[in-house]
């Protein structure tokens, strides 16, 4: 009889409950595709009596996570808990130091404690595998670790927060206010406990720096993230944008520069033609680009119980195949700390400010910025009526980020703009 790859959960939330279910009601089709059974042997969650509306019985129960990473009879610890740190560390480090596999959806974890996590598989042969950190269903981790792995990546790019762009999409669509989008998106359960780790893109920032590890060969350096969230997104600037043919997305991007690696994630106007311009509601989408295979535009859906327990599953199947492959495609000794480059590609910029009516306001604005070497691509003013201060809109041409930085600081010296200008880089797609 060929032997069962047995797993030990931890964490039965909505994922884990969704990873329960798959294995019993797929067993006959995973033991087909794997050529061994897969089986549950013990769970770990912080309330036994809560109804997870799947059939618990038949495990066994640990109170602590720790303790289900250690037994015997458990060849795989699934970590479903969460936290950078807490009881998902403690119990990942101590399935690790006895040679265990680890399956993880824990990006948090994974983007502060990825390098010596990695290094601690190695030592003692266990596999640390996180399809369902990044970007829910979508396999893009598996597409940058094997199908690409004879490419050179040339720049990782992607919506991969579907609350932001739920909210996003929903100020365009239904001509909402951020504080309106943010609210229904809110009563709808799409914001995680602390909000801030959506719209303020840490969560987003968490899955870039995963990725970028996996596609330059360097350190998880998530610290080194340039993160801007979408709370003074404005639905003038969504009206304004689209005027032009631009869609605003929170956007990720990583690529390796001369300078170092350049990581952010913040808001950006892509073309409303392109396929992230007509990304809706809460759906992902990660574009990969290499030498040889040019670009690769994978999407799907981000989050939710079926799409990230089925990228769960797709760790789990695997290692049941005995289809191992380094945390991070490589050797995590061979992982290079990279040198932090912030916004060094030089890019056209929408640029929105409130001008005072004002003799020569709009002559101040354009020495500033010729004195600080921005091009002007595009120029509108709105009607303002009786307002004391008119809408003006610029689209740059190609500038680097010291040179917008340079610009925004001297507008705002001039006494003729009315509180502080707002800048949104356009990114080539």
């Amino acid at each position: 009889m060929t032997t069962p790859l047995r797993l030990g959960i931890a964490g039965l939330g909505t994922v884990g409950a969704g990873v329960v279910k798959i294995v019993q009601r797929k067993a006959n089709l995973l033991a087909t595709r794997c050529g061994r059974p897969i089986e549950i042997v013990a769970v770990s969650a912080r309330n036994r009596d809560t109804d997870r509306g799947v059939r618990l019985g038949g495990y066994d129960w640990e109170d602590d996570p720790v303790a289900l990473a250690k037994r015997d009879d458990v060849d795989v610890f699934v970590e479903l808990m969460g936290g950078a740190d807490g009881p998902a560390k403690a119990a990942t480090e101590a399935a690790l130091a006895l040679g265990k596999d680890v399956v993880t959806a824990n990006k948090a974890m994974l983007a502060i404690h990825g390098q010596e996590l990695a290094e601690a598989a190695e030592t003692t042969g266990g596999a640390l595998r996180f399809e369902a950190a990044v970007a829910g269903g979508i396999p893009v981790i598996k597409a940058l670790t094997e199908g690409l792995a004879g490419n050179e990546v040339t720049r990782v790019m992607g919506v991969m927060n579907g609350t932001c762009n739920y909210i996003l999409t929903r100020m365009q669509g239904a001509e909402l206010t951020y504080d309106q989008a943010f609210a229904e998106a809110d009563g709808l359960g799409y914001l995680e406990a602390d909000p801030n780790l959506d719209v303020g893109g840490i969560d987003a920032g968490h899955k870039l720096s995963l990725l970028a590890a996996i596609a330059f060969g360097t350190r998880v350096d998530f610290h080194a993230v340039e993160l801007e969230g979408i709370g003074r997104i404005t639905i003038e600037d969504i009206h304004q944008a689209a005027d032009m043919g631009f869609r605003i997305k929170l956007l990720g991007v990583a690529q390796m520069t001369g300078r170092g690696l350049e990581q952010r994630m913040s808001p950006c106007l892509v073309p409303s033609a392109s396929p992230l311009g007509q990304l809706e509601g809460g759906t992902n989408m990660v574009v990969l680009e290499g030498d040889e295979v040019g670009q690769i535009v994978l999407r799907g859906a981000g989050a939710g119980e079926g799409p990230t327990a089925s990228a769960v599953m797709s760790d789990l199947i695997d290692l049941a195949r005995g289809t191992r492959v380094s945390t991070f495609g490589r050797p995590a000794g061979s992982l290079e700390q990279a040198r932090a480059a912030k916004s060094t590609v030089p890019a056209p910029y929408y640029m929105r400010m409130q001008l005072l009516d004002k003799p020569g306001s709009l002559a101040k604005v354009a020495t500033v910025l010729g004195d600080t070497g921005v091009s002007i691509d595009r120029m509108r003013q709105y009607r303002h009526d009786d307002a004391p201060a008119a809408p003006v809109l610029i689209v740059t041409h190609k500038i680097t980020r010291e040179a917008l930085d340079a610009a925004m600081a001297g507008m705002e010296s001039t006494g003729v703009v009315d509180g502080h200008p707002m800048a949104i880089r356009i990114e080539e797609v």
